[in-house]
């Protein structure tokens, strides 16, 4: 199995910055594309920003300019440094990765993996 953990997240006055952290532990012998999601209260979970083992980035359009995904690959790791922090950034925001798995779990293929959240909150 494959855990991803995420951390970092908390309240913040609008305008201001906050780094998520999420790190992902288990039988993996890679992972591929790591994904950062979030979902406001009565909506859907959106898409935010994605980054590929090479270090291939994308952006949703309301945070282009103000977020910036990284990940450290050598750790399993991914974070997301959010800057310029607004109201409509509140949300739970998720972890997610394509995870190839290890060789002694005899399971071929890709897995998708989420975590468990962390709520962030922008508000004056």
């Amino acid at each position: 199995q494959v855990q991803l953990v995420e951390s970092g997240g908390g309240s913040v006055q609008p305008g201001g910055s906050l780094r998520l952290s999420c790190a992902a532990s288990g039988n993996i012998f890679s992972i591929r594309t790591m994904y950062w999601y979030r979902q406001a209260p009565g909506k859907q979970r959106e898409l935010v920003a994605g980054i590929t083992s090479e270090g291939s980035t994308n952006y949703a359009d309301p945070v282009k300019g103000r977020f910036t995904i990284s990940r450290d690959n050598a750790k399993n790791t991914v974070y997301l440094q959010m800057n310029t922090l607004k109201p409509e950034d509140t949300a739970v925001y998720y972890c997610n990765a394509d995870v190839v798995p290890a060789r002694t779990t005899g399971i071929i293929g890709l897995l998708n993996y989420w975590g468990q959240g962390t709520q962030v909150t922008v508000s004056s």
